[in-house]
């Protein structure tokens, strides 16, 4: 944050074009820049202090809590949450976490607001004992934030350093909440991932749209597809559009989102991508893949660079990976790359590129 945004900016497209120089005929797009506060539509809180006074934030290094309730990289909606959420907390009687005597119960409090301002809570617990609580206390909390639309429990035992676990209790009947992303509606489940700038967002998907626009694919394959984010912008200008993603909760919000368009050429399917792909008949003319920060690996690139793919859409969080996986993929030419600043002051930003096969 010390560094001037333009000249933060300028680093990010720098890091980008040297880590991808090997291909030296790309077009690079005009980077996309972000908005300097109140971007992120998600707070991941840390909970600690105590019973009587709760503090969202973070634990530094040093074991002191900060309180974050005042940051800058948050809204309005999400920091008029935060003090409702300290108060159902402390009605409850939901001991924060401590690490040191590993007692205690809640760790963490995560908070998304979609862009009309309606927000998803969740609670990350060690164990149910507080549960009954929550829910006695819940009306409450609901009177106090009206727009409240989500709130669910997350259960993770174990004392390591790991965000969530794999059992959710949900609070309230909707456990989904929507979120307009440019003229689509797109439904979060509680467990559901989705970039933490949605007006970035936006943009990475019109990007995207743009480029299959020109293509105009018969058939396109979305792998890693989340609540379907990709697929659903693509559509109108493809074909046959399959979507997968490993998380049955994010199919479903897919397919609910599918429901809502005049189209019944989308199909999405709750499977592993890289088995999914490797299990196909025929290959489609346009994958978009959208990885984890590890990226594609080895199985999926070798895939692509020997199958009969003609265009790839390639999204990545991390440049690293990326190269890597288009070192794997010399049969695929990229045409055209754009730098998204996903992160504003951090050193993390979004590439898209587009690439097609040249031989």
């Amino acid at each position: 944050m010390q560094i001037g945004y333009d000249q933060q900016l300028l680093r990010k497209q720098a890091h980008c074009e040297t880590l991808l120089a090997s291909h030296r005929a790309v077009v690079w797009l005009p980077a996309l820049p972000s908005a300097l506060s109140g971007f992120r539509n998600r707070a991941k809180m840390v909970v600690s202090g105590s019973v009587e006074a709760p503090i969202l934030g973070i634990v530094s290094p040093a074991g002191v809590a900060v309180d974050l309730r005042d940051c800058a990289l948050y809204g309005p909606e999400l920091q008029s949450s935060f003090a409702p959420i300290v108060a159902y907390l402390r009605a409850a009687r939901v001991p924060p976490y401590q690490i040191e005597t590993r007692s205690g119960e809640i760790k963490f409090a995560l908070i998304t607001c979609a862009p009309s301002g309606a927000l998803m809570l969740r609670l990350v617990l060690r164990s149910k004992e507080s549960l009954d609580r929550l829910r006695k206390s819940l009306s409450q909390l609901q009177s106090d934030l009206p727009n409240l639309q989500v709130v669910s429990v997350n259960l993770q035992p174990v004392h390591q350093a790991i965000l969530e676990g794999p059992e959710e209790i949900g609070l309230t009947a909707n456990q989904q909440l929507g979120v307009r992303v440019n003229e689509l509606n797109l439904y979060l489940g509680p467990q559901s991932f989705f970039q933490t700038n949605t007006v970035v967002a936006e943009a990475l998907y019109r990007q995207a749209r743009a480029w299959t626009a020109l293509l105009k694919p018969r058939c396109m394959l979305d792998l890693y597809c989340g609540v379907g984010g990709f697929a659903l912008h693509c559509a109108q200008n493809a074909g046959r559009v399959t979507g997968v993603e490993l998380s049955a909760q994010a199919i479903a919000s897919a397919q609910r989102s599918a429901q809502e368009m005049p189209a019944s050429h989308i199909q999405f399917y709750a499977a592993d991508a890289c088995e999914f792909a490797l299990a196909l008949s025929e290959a489609p003319e346009l994958v978009v893949v959208n990885p984890p920060r590890r990226g594609l690996g080895i199985t999926l690139s070798n895939w692509l660079a020997n199958s009969l793919v003609k265009w790839l859409i390639y999204s990545s969080c991390n440049t690293q990976s990326l190269a890597q996986d288009l070192a794997r993929m010399p049969r695929f030419r990229l045409l055209q790359a754009r730098v998204l600043d996903m992160f504003a002051h951090t050193e993390h930003y979004e590439v898209i590129c587009l690439l097609e096969r040249c031989d």
